[in-house]
């Protein structure tokens, strides 16, 4: 069931918890075949309920405060791309290669909206890299006009770019990365040391109640959950400071909607390790969300991190998990959509479809943030590292096997996001944005500062 006891569950809470909390139930929030608003709520509200319970624990409260989750609220920041305005302008989306083709049996679904992955589809299809948008999208729909799907998914692959053949659920449960995924927790928690109890500075009890202040979070994440992640820790008072390296910049709306909170710097870890490891010995939190092993030979496994920083919390984020034949393949949220048979579901007879968020990445976002905030509970009273680690194809899998949406009595309509959307100045100009749907009595409601420019805040704490 996609709801917040089976979310707090996998989380490790105290299932009593769970009736702090209450939620406004509105029709027309995240319309989809799937329970995807049931999904969005789950996630959200088990974040919101784990920084209560953080914050209780850190201002000695006698319980934990009260968590209302606004499905407004949670459909506008689950779509917070589509609402972000940078001086009236409107967000860049999906790039023109980055969409479903018609193959020779099927469909198959690309990602290109990076450069780097834009030329390597069109060097695995035959197509000048330098050709325009146009000529290159009628080259490469001719080329795979001529695959089958899985041909064309591995060839695309194999010059390390992005592409996924569609499947249905049933040819995706014959997968094995279905069943490597399948045999994993939506949540993987992991003690891996007995380092002492972390001695949280209490807070003073005046509002907002910040449960993550004087936390240090090193932000290595890219694109959409990770991001979303960390930008909830920042709005929980956290100093987050993302990294990136100084040659692969991200794309500067999607920097601008997970920004929030933020500062951000380029660091490259071949050459800079000696400042890395000034951060890292006197972070916190440790996010990464590169395919797993990628940052391997920069002695970033967990093992390595905690032994250079006992107490240490590493929150690892992935497409499709860190077990099984593709574990160590790129993916986004629109591309385990297409391989998992969700695009099947929600598409029409002969066309595939696609859910009304990327709530694989938000969703799975806001349960890497809440579990991070677990974690630093549970060492507050038992110490040692931790590792928590999730996956956009575990929660696809969570999500597909909830079966339909059941209709929610009292529920009310969602008519308009406009009453969790807020303005503010920043050094981008203008914004216009979605409000944290992360909400609990006496805690924030909008971020502490709004995004900068990418890579333009020194490599250091603040």
């Amino acid at each position: 069931m996609t709801d917040v006891r089976s979310v707090w569950s996998a989380l490790g809470g105290d299932p009593a918890l769970v009736a702090r909390m209450s939620a406004v139930a509105r029709e027309g929030a995240l319309p989809a075949r799937l329970p995807v608003r049931e999904l969005a709520r789950a996630c959200t509200g088990g974040c919101a309920l784990a920084a209560a319970e953080l914050a209780a624990r850190r201002a000695g409260l006698g319980e934990v405060p009260a968590v209302r989750v606004d499905d407004g609220a949670v459909a506008t920041a689950f779509t917070s791309e589509r609402h972000l305005r940078v001086d009236g302008r409107a967000m860049v989306g999906f790039a023109p290669l980055s969409r479903f083709w018609r193959t020779a049996d099927g469909w198959v679904r690309t990602h290109a909206n990076y450069p780097h992955h834009r030329a390597r589809l069109l060097a695995a299809l035959g197509v000048p890299a330098g050709a325009d948008d146009a000529t290159a999208a009628a080259a490469a729909e001719a080329a795979l006009a001529e695959r089958s799907a899985q041909q064309a998914e591995e060839a695309v692959y194999a010059a390390g770019g992005l592409a996924v053949a569609l499947r249905t659920p049933e040819e995706w449960a014959a997968h094995p990365q279905a069943a490597a995924v399948a045999g994993q927790p939506l949540v993987e928690r992991q003690k891996l040391d007995a380092a002492h109890p972390r001695v949280l500075p209490p807070l003073d009890g005046t509002e907002p109640l910040l449960p993550a202040a004087g936390l240090r979070v090193l932000d290595l994440t890219r694109v959409i959950a990770g991001p979303v992640a960390t930008r909830t820790l920042a709005l929980l008072g956290a100093d987050v400071l993302r990294l990136d390296a100084p040659g692969l910049p991200e794309l500067p709306d999607q920097h601008t909607d997970t920004g929030f909170g933020k500062r951000s710097a380029t660091l490259d870890l071949a050459v800079d390790r000696e400042r890395f490891e000034e951060l890292l010995a006197a972070a916190d939190v440790v996010v990464t969300g590169y395919r797993p092993g990628a940052l391997d030979r920069f002695g970033l496994t967990p093992e390595a991190l905690a032994a250079r920083r006992p107490g240490l919390v590493v929150a690892q984020l992935s497409a499709w998990g860190a077990h099984g034949p593709w574990a160590h393949r790129r993916g986004f949220d629109s591309l385990v959509q297409a391989a998992t048979g969700i695009a099947v579901i929600e598409g029409s007879p002969g066309r595939p479809g696609a859910l009304p968020a990327q709530a694989l990445d938000h969703g799975t976002g806001f349960l890497l943030a809440a579990a991070v905030l677990r974690a630093l509970t549970e060492q507050s009273y038992e110490g040692g590292s931790r590792l928590v680690r999730l996956s956009l194809a575990r929660t696809a899998a969570w999500l597909t096997g909830a079966g339909r949406p059941a209709a929610t009595a009292g529920a009310v309509p969602y008519d308009s996001p406009l009453p969790w959307l807020a303005e503010a100045g920043s050094p981008l100009g203008r914004l216009r944005y979605a409000l944290p749907p992360v909400s609990f009595a006496g805690g924030p409601a909008d971020w502490a500062r709004p995004p900068g420019r990418w890579g333009a805040d020194p490599a250091r704490w603040a």
